[in-house]
This record gives structure tokens, sequence and C-alpha cells, in this order.
């Protein structure tokens, strides 16, 4: 006998370990079936699963689960990243709260075995929380960025690289973090709005004839211009393009030029050019062959000695050494004293912050490793226009290719110890050596030099989207040719956020297309982001964060999967709340009871049913409406619409099966006939089997407790045989049991709306029906009586007074109320509610009147409060049309 109810605290580590250790998430070994296979976009190893995790992995274990039902040799192939900054962090502050111990007083050795021995220990725990949400992985084949294999894979395709010259070393602009310092990539780096200023200087012109007036919100780089642009077309300024400026402070001229950059209706039209400290400037003074001069160090502060770009000279001695923002205090007074500082202007703007560091980016100019992007993307390009590979929703292949259409050069170089250190050498004079190993660099520099040199190694590692670049091929035995990599590359689908197409969707495409000859994924799907039961983005900062592990904790995987898959439609941002997830928690509980009922009832599975040969009507509509359910699951996972998926097999289960099928049901079980009663039972175990298999991609844990509670199986739900049901449609079956599921709800609406009480037998008179609904009133007597608690259904020449009417199709049914109700107290009460309503529509509509309330109001709550009104509209409607029958009797 089941339990009462279902236990997923008891339940989900049980199933999961059953499901784990019986083989179940490998790839099945038959050459027939087809290959399909996901790669994880691979988390952080200093990662805890959040709700971004939860959608991603939920949604790739929707497909997963589905095509192992289907047959496929399915693969969901797991790993983690070392993820440099984050990883060296996290060890960094263990040692400081050990002793204030820095990494350098360690040594790059012992550090990097540290940080080994953290992984081992604390490493990986999102994995063990993806376990929890259900994630159905081949955990036996996990891989991490910095194993042996990848390894191998890295450093083979910077060789490569380097050596078809699309990897090379180049001085240019950087994001860069001061306090981690190192170069850092644009999704790192993040852009808020802070107060701050423009401070507006006057250039004088070196000849004494005038001066030029630039803004600038960061007036310490202005030691470091080498030009002022204006816009060619610009009639303030032409007559000065060419002439030369002389810089304050730094006391050197330098070229007023013509450039776009410089937009005539932005302040004065006048723009400072610092080509060493800005990335529109580097652009400018490439354009210009104008000088980079470089004020900063590593740390952000003023240089103390020559770099070689000619800063060092135009920096005060007693500036030197200090922090970028003192001298910003200090060349502003130096300015006013000058008398050039024109105006100070209050003003909001963008700065970026390292997201780790907390600190202010600094564009700086610096040496690093660079991949020839533009080249690698045109093949990236082309593979997406030509349809091999496609974006879920479409519109995201424009982002795309805006971004690859504009590519820059990709920084692939880190100043950090932890990753994969960068296979290069160097000599005395600065030759670089790209090899294997340093014998290999050896070699190369003696063929150069003709006799044995002296080598030292980059101290650089490689950025850690690069060695995530080449994770779908990586990840199956790269460079080795395994037989997983000439299975299941390319892969079938990569789920993934939109903020990383640039960083790595794009990345892997021309990475695959380069070294694979071929796209990494046949499809793209983005999905969109979860926000708050308000709409409002998740951060911590409004305390709104929602913590997966909490929600499974409280409500369990079961719910919290189902509440983000049924909200995943392209291109919809997803509400959480918890009153959701309690919502599908009790959608568990209704499919638990529902096999409870069918327990009780005697309906067990049976191999030799043939749905095919049913009679009864009531069997008949519900495999019909079963087999359309499967078809439209079918429809929206192989489309990537989630949750039309979602939304079928729920409103199957819930609407049609459990509340309609087991009520329309029970008096074929508690009936005489024993031929009836049989079928009736076979197809509502087979039914709910179809059910179960259907839901168990978004449910898994309830649906294979259920499988092995419901019947003696062979196998376990996970790999059992996903639905293919045929020619179970049955219209004349279907119009019958939609016509009487239509007049059961149209009769039990007016009983609710005349305030029936809810054990009065009425009777009702039918005017106006066919010989068809004459015939289906006959055959379904008995269910229409007990349905809609009715004494008797007559038909009838004319409406009789004191009644409810409703008209389903072309008869009219008539709820016989004279003796039953007390019309004038039931006219009151409705003339009560229908006041009620009137003053709550009044409150509303004011206050969606209200100008103030619109502007200043979040958006979120003026949408909940429209919602409202038109609840309460639609109620008094109701209302009104009650009162007026009640009026007409």
């Amino acid at each position: 006998m089941m339990e009462k109810t279902f236990d997923p605290r008891e339940a989900e580590t049980r199933l999961y370990t059953s499901w784990e250790s019986s083989g179940a998430f490998k790839p099945k070994e038959d050459p027939e079936a087809d290959p399909f296979c996901i790669v994880i976009p691979p988390p952080n190893v200093t990662g805890r699963l959040h709700i971004g995790h939860a959608l991603n992995n939920t949604l790739q274990d929707v497909l997963i689960r589905y095509k192992r039902m289907l047959g496929d040799s399915v693969l969901w192939q797991p790993g983690t990243d070392h993820a440099g900054i984050a990883t060296q962090m996290v060890v960094e502050r263990q040692l400081a709260a050990e002793g204030n111990i820095s990494r350098r007083d360690m040594g790059r050795d012992a550090f990097v075995e540290r940080v080994w021995e953290w992984k081992a220990e604390s490493g990986g725990e999102i994995m063990g929380q993806l376990r929890r949400l259900g994630a159905s992985c081949d955990w036996s084949r996990e891989r991490f960025t910095l194993d042996d294999g990848l390894s191998a894979a890295v450093q083979k395709v910077f060789i490569e690289l380097h050596q078809q010259g699309l990897m090379y070393r180049d001085k240019r602009l950087v994001n860069w973090d001061p306090h981690f310092q190192t170069a850092i990539s644009d999704l790192e780096v993040e852009n808020r709005e802070v107060q701050g200023h423009f401070w507006h200087f006057a250039y004088p012109l070196a000849d004494g004839s005038g001066e030029l007036v630039v803004a600038t919100t960061r007036p310490e780089t202005v030691l470091g211009d080498a030009a002022v642009a204006v816009h060619p077309d610009d009639e303030r300024y032409q007559h000065l393009i060419g002439k030369m400026i002389r810089l304050p402070i730094a006391d050197v001229e330098i070229p007023i030029v013509a450039d776009e950059h410089a937009d005539p209706e932005q302040g004065t039209g006048c723009v400072k050019i610092t080509p060493a400290h800005d990335f529109n400037d580097f652009e400018v003074g490439k354009r210009h062959d104008l000088p980079k001069i470089n004020l900063l160090d590593r740390e952000a502060r003023f240089l103390t000695e020559d770099d070689g770009t000619g800063g060092l000279d135009r920096i005060p001695a007693e500036w030197r050494g200090l922090d970028r923002f003192e001298v910003r205090k200090l060349l502003v007074a130096r300015m006013d004293e000058l008398g050039l500082l024109r105006q100070v202007e209050d003003k909001l703007v963008m700065q970026p912050f390292g997201d780790r560091s907390n600190v202010v980016i600094e564009p700086w100019l610096t040496d690093q490793w660079y991949v020839d992007a533009a080249t690698l993307a045109k093949d990236a390009i082309t593979a997406v226009e030509d349809g091999r590979t496609t974006f879920h929703p479409k519109n995201w292949e424009k982002t795309y290719f805006e971004w690859m259409r504009n590519i820059q050069p990709w920084c692939v170089s880190r100043q950090l110890w932890w990753g994969h250190r960068i296979p290069a050498w160097y000599d005395a004079d600065g030759e670089v050596y790209v090899a294997e190993d340093e014998a290999a660099a050896l070699e190369q520099a003696r063929a150069k030099h003709g006799r044995d040199v002296a080598l030292t190694q980059d101290e650089d590692v490689l950025d850690t989207w690069f060695s995530s670049a080449l994770w779908p091929f990586s990840t199956l035995g790269w460079p080795e040719e395994t037989p997983e990599l000439a299975r299941f590359y390319p892969t079938s689908v990569l789920i993934t956020a939109f903020d990383i197409i640039f960083f790595w969707v794009a990345r892997m495409m021309m990475q695959g297309l380069h070294f694979m000859g071929e796209v990494p994924f046949k499809d793209i799907y983005i999905h969109a982001l979860v926000r708050d039961e308000h709409g409002q983005k998740m951060s911590k900062s409004k305390g709104n964060v929602i913590d997966p592990l909490e929600l499974i904790d409280e409500y369990g995987a079961d719910a919290v999967r189902f509440t983000l898959a049924a909200q995943a439609g392209q291109g919809r941002d997803i509400r959480m709340s918890k009153d959701r997830v309690e919502g599908y928690r009790n959608f568990t509980t209704k499919l638990w009871n529902a096999a409870r009922f069918c327990e009780m009832n005697e309906c067990k599975p049976d191999a030799g049913f043939d749905p095919t040969s049913v009679t009864q009507t009531v069997n008949r509509w519900i495999l019909s409406e079963c087999e359309q359910t499967v078809k439209a699951v079918n429809a929206g996972l192989d489309g990537f619409r989630f949750n039309e998926a979602a939304a079928a097999a729920y409103r199957f289960v819930w609407n049609v099966f459990c509340d309609w099928h087991l009520e329309l049901a029970k008096p074929l079980f508690m009936g005489d006939d024993e031929e009836a009663k049989a079928e009736t039972r076979a197809t509502t175990a087979f039914v709910l089997d179809q059910a179960l298999k259907i839901l168990h991609p978004f449910m898994p844990f309830v649906t294979e407790e259920l499988w092995a509670q419901t019947g003696t199986r062979d196998t376990q739900l996970i790999t059992a045989a996903w639905p293919q049901l045929d020619g179970l449609t049955d219209p004349d079956a279907q119009a019958e049991m939609d016509w009487l599921i239509g007049l059961v709800t149209d009769l039990r609406r007016l009983r609710a709306e005349m305030n029936i009480p809810p054990g009065a037998q009425l009777d009702v008179a039918v005017i106006g029906a066919s010989d068809e609904t004459r015939a289906r009133l006959e055959r379904q007597d008995t269910l229409i009586k007990r349905m809609a608690r009715l004494a008797s259904v007559t038909p009838s020449d004319s409406a009789p007074q004191a009644s409810a009417q409703t008209v389903v199709g072309e008869a009219t049914f008539a709820l016989l109320l004279a003796g039953v109700i007390d019309f004038e107290a039931e006219g009151a009460r409705i003339g009560k509610e229908i006041a009620k309503l009137d003053g709550e529509i009044k409150r509303l509509e004011g206050k969606l009147g209200n100008e103030r309330f619109i502007a200043n109001a979040p958006e979120a709550l003026v949408a909940e409060q429209r919602e409202k009104l038109a609840d309460y509209a639609t109620q008094r409607v109701k209302m009104v049309e009650a009162l007026e029958r009640l009026a007409a009797m």
C-alpha cells in the first residue's frame, strides 16, 4: 500500500543513488542509437548553486531525460572550470586568515600546490548540489579545465595558433585590475553609475592665440594626453586643425587633430586624446600615429621608473608614486592655480569596477598575448548564416553577428599563478620561443643562436575562457582520437545564458570550427533571466536573492524544477517566488493522490492491454487526450519551448486526468459491468504510466517513485521508453466528453453564483435539445446527475419560471430553483457583493488614474494593480448576470 504522502527528503537521495549506481546516466552503447550530447557550461570550481544555475541545468536535464527515454545514446558531459581569479582569491583569503601570508611570500610552486589542496578538499561543491537538483550527468566522465587531458589540449591549441600567426604578443590597452594586478575580461567588469564630475580645462594654443576647452571625468590622465581632437566638419575649429597646444603642467606641445570620434554636440566639441589610458583614444591614436604615453604602474600609482613611453618625464617629481585618485585632486588644484579650471560639472558617470576586487578598473597599456579573433570569427559567422548552428530564440543571432563582425583581438594572458601557464620562453634579448616544454624551447633557441642560451618562462597564465572555449571537444578526449569524440562531436545542443554569448559561445564556435572543422553544437538555446516575483533582477543589495537549495529543502527538487521549466518561454524572463514553487509542490501532491486513488481502485498496468481496443467513451476520450498531450510535449521539447511542453503535461495531468477522468471513471469502478470495470482499470493504469513518462523529464523524483510503486517493472522510469502513441485520437469521444465537461462545469458555476447549498439535489429542464444532445443525455445521464448533483434531467418545451439558465451547444439548461433558495435574501447578498466590488474598482481606478503613482511606483506594482482591477471587473460582470437572473424569476 502506498504511503499517504511523498517525502522528497527521504526519496531524492535514495533515488538519485539508485540511478547513478545502475549506470542510467551513461550513454547507451547501441551503435544504432542516435547520439545526443550536451556539454554542461562548466561552473566555477568555487561556485555554489544559484537560481541561474538551477534554471540552466534543469532545462539541460529535461532534454537529456527526454532524449534518453526516446532511445538515443545520450551523453551529458559534466565538469568544472578552474576559475583563475575566483579560486586564487579564495586561497589568498585563507592564507591571510592564517597569518597574513601572501602568495608571493610562499612562491609560485608552493602557492599552486596549496590551491590544488584546496580544490581536492573543497572545490567542486556545486557538483554535489547539481545532484540534489536531479542532474543526470555521466559523472564517470567528469572533467576539470586543469586536468591532464584538457591541459594537453590547451597547450596544443596555443602552439598551433602561434605557428599559424593567429597567436601573438602585443602592447595594447586592457582592463587592468589594480587589486589583483592582472588583465581581466569585459565579463569581469561591472559598469556602475556613480556620482562624478566633468572638469572643464582650458588648453592654451602654443602660439598664444587662444585656447581650447576640454572636459574630462578623469583629470589624472591629462598628463598622458597626446592630442586634442575636433570633428573634421566642425566649422568652429577647422582653422585650428594641425596647430599645436601647450599641454598644461607637462609643458609639452601636442597637436590638434581632426577625427570623427569628437562629437560637436557634446560639450565644447573638443576631446582630449590619451591613447594609453582610454580604449576609444587608443583607436584614435592608431589612426593618427600618436604616442602612447603611460602614466601608471601595476598598482595604478603614478610611475616612479621610466617605462620607455615618456610618461615619467611628464609627471612632477612630487607626484611620482602617488595613487591615481590622489593625483586627481592635486592636478585639479594645480589647474585651478594656473587659472585653467573653467568649470566643475556634477554628473552621473559610468565607472568600471572589478566584479571581484570591487576596485575601479583602469585601461592600462601592457604587453599581453592576443588571438587574432577577427580571422577566426569569419567561419563562425558563416556557420550561423548558413544554418549549421541555429540560435533559439532566433533574435540572438543579431547579437552574435554584431559582436563577431566587430570583434577585437582577444587578450588571453592573465597575470595570475593559478591556471594554464603560457608555453612561451624568452631569452635575454626578449625573443620568444613557444613550445611544449622548456627542452623544446631550448632546442629552438639553440637553432637560432647556434649555442645554448638561458631561457625564462612567461610568468602569465591563460584566461580561463581560453580553456573553456575548447570544452565541446577537449572534454571528449581531443587531441586524442577517442571513440567519444567520433560519436558525440559535434554536440547536439548548448543551453546557456545570454551574457556569455561573446565570451564563451562565440569562442567555442571559433575554436571548434578551426580545430575540428565542424561547429561545436547544432542548436544554441539562450535562456532568460530569473527575476523575483515582482520582476526585479535579483541582487544581494536588494535582499531578493532566492536560494534554490533552500527551496529544494522546503518544497522538493521536483517543484523547483517544474516552476523553472513551466516559465521558460523563449524571450521571457522568469518570475520566481515561493508561492509558485508551493503551487507546483501541490501538483506533486495531486499526482501522488491520483496514483493512490488508482491503487485503491485496482488500476494495475497490464502488459497485454491494447489501447486501440477500448469501447467505453470515457476511456476512448482519455486515450485521445493522452495521445494529443504526448504530441504537444514532443513539439514543445523539440522546439525548445519548455514552457509549452510543461503546460501541456500539467493541463493533462491535473485538469484532464485527475479532475475529470478519475471522477468520470468512479461510476464504472463502482458499477456492476465487470467488462467495463476491467477496461477502465486497465485504461487508467495505462494513462497514469504515460503521465509519469511525460512528467519524468520535469519531475524525475516523484515520477520515478510512483513508477516503482504502481506496478512491477522491468526497468527504472529514467530508462523507460518514451510514449509512442498513434491511432488513439477519437474525435467523436472527445466531442461528447468535451460537451459533458462543459455542461457540468456550467451547471456547477450556476450553483456557485446562485449560492445553492452543496447538498441540494436540483432538477434541470432541457429546452431545444437536438436528437444528438438527447442521445448524449441518455448515455451520460448517470454521470451528469452525479457530477452536477442533480435529481433529474428532463427535456422540456419551455423555460420554467424561477430557474437559472445556461446554454451548451444548441440547448438551454435550466436549473429549477423554486423552494431551493430565498430569492429576496439572495438578491440582497448579491447586491452587497456588487457594492463592495464597486468600491474596490473605484479605489483602483483612482489610483491608476493618478499620474504621480504611475510615474513613481515600480512597474511590477502598477501591473499588479491593473490585474486586480481586471479581476474585480470580471467578478462584477458575473454578479450582475446572477442578479439579472434572479430578477427574471
